[in-house]
């Protein structure tokens, strides 16, 4: 089967058959016409796991369209528009979902500031891996790429500065437990290139106007020395 009948599948509304075709094909055609294939069934599966409630497996199609986007023909804005939308839709249904799983106020601002920080991020051109990347009991809270670089993304929010900025929530454990999890990840896509980043974030789910610092290369060894932890 061809491209074409992916096309024609989805205009019957047969998207699982589109979909599992269009899967096939990519993985040995990566042309731009079998990705704009590949995209249009992908966003099709997307929005019906949404539906039905499978918010993990929506996710997980999202971080492969973010993926395959830069190399999907987009003439008309349409592909773009598409994605936005169904970020948009995921943002907010991630956001609900750990709203409910995570309970007490000041873990909702966390998962709130997690979720901003990922938009920030992609504005500013970045491509989410990952998101809440588990090693063991340890977590990485966004795994971006930067043009060729892999950044490790730490999020501290908090809704105020009453009890200190947010950076000081990154304290000798915290580094040691980052340390270890960024490592597993290293080993395990046998990354060469990578760095250390932290957005921190003053406000909450109810803020019109929260503030965002993103600093770049954050040394996770020493926390008053950044911009070192590096490696080429």
């Amino acid at each position: 089967m061809t491209a074409k009948d992916v096309f024609e599948l989805r205009k019957h509304g047969l998207k699982e058959d589109a979909y599992r075709v269009a899967r096939s094909l990519y993985a040995t055609d990566k042309s731009p016409y079998t990705s704009l294939a590949m995209f249009w069934a992908a966003v099709d599966i997307l929005k019906s796991r949404f539906g039905e409630g499978r918010i993990d497996e929506a996710e997980k199609i999202f971080l492969a369209l973010e993926r395959m986007l830069p190399t999907v023909p987009d003439k008309e804005g349409w592909v773009n528009d598409a994605f936005r939308k169904c970020r948009d839709l995921l943002e907010k249904a991630h956001v609900q979902k750990r709203f409910v799983e995570t309970g007490p106020e000041h873990l909702q601002t966390g998962v709130w500031g997690e979720g901003l920080a990922a938009a920030y991020l992609r504005e500013k051109g970045y491509v989410i891996l990952e998101r809440d990347w588990h090693s063991r009991h340890r977590d990485i809270d966004i795994i971006a790429q930067d043009g060729d670089t892999t950044v490790f993304v730490e999020v501290k929010t908090r809704r105020t500065r009453d009890f200190g900025e947010p950076l000081d929530a990154i304290d000798y454990q915290k580094r040691n437990n980052l340390r270890r999890a960024i490592q597993h990840y290293i080993n395990y896509r046998n990354i060469t290139n990578y760095r250390f980043d932290v957005i921190s974030i003053i406000g909450s789910f109810d803020c019109a106007d929260p503030e965002i610092e993103h600093i770049e290369d954050f040394n996770i060894q020493e926390m008053s020395n950044r911009g070192t932890w590096r490696r080429r």
